[in-house]
Parts: C-alpha cells; structure tokens; sequence
C-alpha cells in the first residue's frame, strides 16, 4: 500500500458516496474535507439521514466512498478492495458499537483477545497478559471469567473498549456507545474515553446527543451530506445533563 505525505493522522479530500434509490440518486456525502490529527477526540452529529453514520463507516474503513480521497497515516485507502480494508482495520482501527456486538457465551477476557487471534501478533501466553492489562486498564481487572450476561451494560462496553484496544490502534471509531446505557454508565464511559484521547489515541464518535458530544474537544456537524460546521469545544464537563442517556 502506498505511503504518501501527510501532516495528518486522517485526511479526506472532496468525498462522496452516491447510493442509487429508485430514479434519483442520493449523496449521503457530498464533497466532505476535513482532516483529524493524532490524539483528537471528535463528535460527529446530524439527524438521521445528515450523513454522520456514512461518515464514520468510511472513516472506519467499513465501507468505500463513490469518488474522493482518504488517507489514513500516510495511506490512500478510498480505493483499497474489501480484504485490504479488513487487513488495515485489524491493524489501524478499533471499534465501539452502540450494542457492544460481544460474543455472548465468551468470556470477557477472551472477548478483548479476540483481535489478536485474528491478527496473530502476539503468542498464546503474551495475548492472554494484554488482554488482562486492558481489562485492568478499564476497571474490570476482576471480571475477566465473567461472560457478558454477567456484566452490565456500563461493565460489556467496558470490554468492548479493552477489546477495541486490543491491537493498539492509533484510532477508536465509537457509534453511539451510551445509546443504551444510564446517566451514571455513560459518565464512566465518556470520562474512560477523555482519558484514552489525552494519553494520544485519536477517538471519532458518532452521537446525537449534546451532553455526550459535549465530552469530546472538536465537534463536527452534518447536514443532507455536508459538513456544515467544524467547532472546537471548551473543555469537557464533569457529567452529562441528568437523563440525557438512555
């Protein structure tokens, strides 16, 4: 894969993604720019339909945009073929989902090793001491047997953050990740990833709402495809507005 100049941890250059519906096309992105340094903590948020979720998927490298640019570290990935895409998510990227998406009879400890055993880097022995250092890292140095019907939901996103960690990326891609968790949950959860963005991971999260997108320092706005406001924000809260997680 070919390594090019940037200043930037991500890069996007007049990006779009074209869905044919019916007889008009639709632009879910529609010439988006942007670019996102290491150790930055951004919210994307917009109605449903705005483009936040293609947004993400491409950035994430989950999906490819129709026409454009992206370069992640160095790397043009808009037109990488989806085995490509796999290879560099394993080694780039890590994810938070709104569901946690934890395998449900597996324990906890064995959740968080799972990219690893897919990727192969590390040994047996030294794959089973990472992951324990994560759960550690997360406040669940004790539950590493319990699988996740034993678990919260504050305690699965926990794992599903350790296990994101995994393969150390430079990036965390979160979609909605107190979507389904209390106000007290969601407080641990943002402040978890306040700590993980100040010691220099890069975190892009998508949200729809205000008191979590308040956590984050750089808030992107998105309206039928563009991106229509581009804000840094004041330093984060010590807790979301009561009831503002569901």
């Amino acid at each position: 894969m070919k390594q090019q100049e940037s200043a930037h941890l991500i890069e996007i250059r007049d990006l779009r993604k074209i869905y044919a519906l019916g007889e008009e096309p639709v632009a879910a992105l529609d010439g988006v720019s942007l670019t996102i340094d290491q150790g930055e903590f951004v919210a994307i948020m917009g109605a449903s339909g705005s483009g936040k979720s293609t947004m993400l998927n491409i950035l994430g490298c989950l999906d490819t945009p129709t026409s454009g640019s992206y370069l992640l570290d160095g790397i043009e990935v808009a037109r990488r073929t989806r085995a490509e895409l796999a290879h560099i998510r394993n080694r780039k990227l890590g994810f938070v989902f709104q569901n946690f998406n934890l395998l449900a009879r597996t324990s906890a400890i064995e959740n968080v090793e799972l990219p690893d055993f897919y990727m192969g880097r590390l040994g047996r022995a030294a794959r089973r001491r990472r992951a324990l250092e994560l759960l550690k890292r997360v406040g669940l140095g004790g539950r590493g047997t319990h699988t996740p019907a034993q678990l919260s939901g504050g305690q699965q996103q926990r794992v599903a953050i350790a296990r994101a960690l995994m393969n150390e990326p430079p990036v965390l891609f979160a979609d909605e990740p107190t979507g389904n968790l209390d106000t007290k949950s969601s407080v641990e959860i943002m402040n978890l990833f306040t700590e993980l963005s100040n010691e220099g991971i890069t975190i892009v999260m998508v949200t729809h709402e205000d008191d979590i997108a308040a956590y984050a320092k750089r808030h992107l706005l998105m309206r039928d495809g563009h991106l229509i406001r581009d804000d840094r924000a004041p330093a984060a809260p010590s807790a979301p507005a009561e009831g503002g997680a569901a």
